[in-house]
């Protein structure tokens, strides 16, 4: 009689740094949203609740067969937050840039980082 024998995902140090990473950026937004002078605190809110979603998302395993799909829209949503921050954060204001929108940004780049080797490492295995 053989067994089905269930595959755990395999969490090591960069699927730790994407969850720890996102949790900041989503902390953050979600952080901001609570100031009730900031004027986008509706688009920090949501975008803090995407951050969650997507973390969750990627690692559930009843999607583990949309995994790509939802790493790459991981890989947007935090590219789109970046540039958006631009346009619509410390950048317009020009000089010196606020040190806590600055440091969340290097946050969501080591994210993005963190994304894209993780799904280079994941096709490599396959190969």
């Amino acid at each position: 009689m053989s067994q089905l024998v269930q595959q755990r995902p395999r969490v090591g140090i960069m699927q730790v740094g994407i969850i720890l990473t996102a949790l900041v950026t989503a902390g953050a937004h979600l952080f901001l949203a609570s100031h009730p002078d900031e004027d986008l605190r509706v688009w920090f809110f949501l975008n803090g609740l995407g951050y969650l979603a997507l973390l969750v998302a990627f690692f559930l395993p009843q999607l583990a067969k949309f995994h790509n799909t939802i790493r790459w829209a991981f890989i947007g949503y935090t590219l789109l937050t970046i540039v958006l921050w631009f346009f619509l954060g410390s950048p317009k204001d020009g000089w010196p840039w606020d040190p806590f929108d600055t440091t969340i940004k290097v946050v969501e780049v080591a994210l993005v980082t963190l994304l894209f080797f993780e799904g280079r490492r994941t096709v490599t295995r396959r190969l």
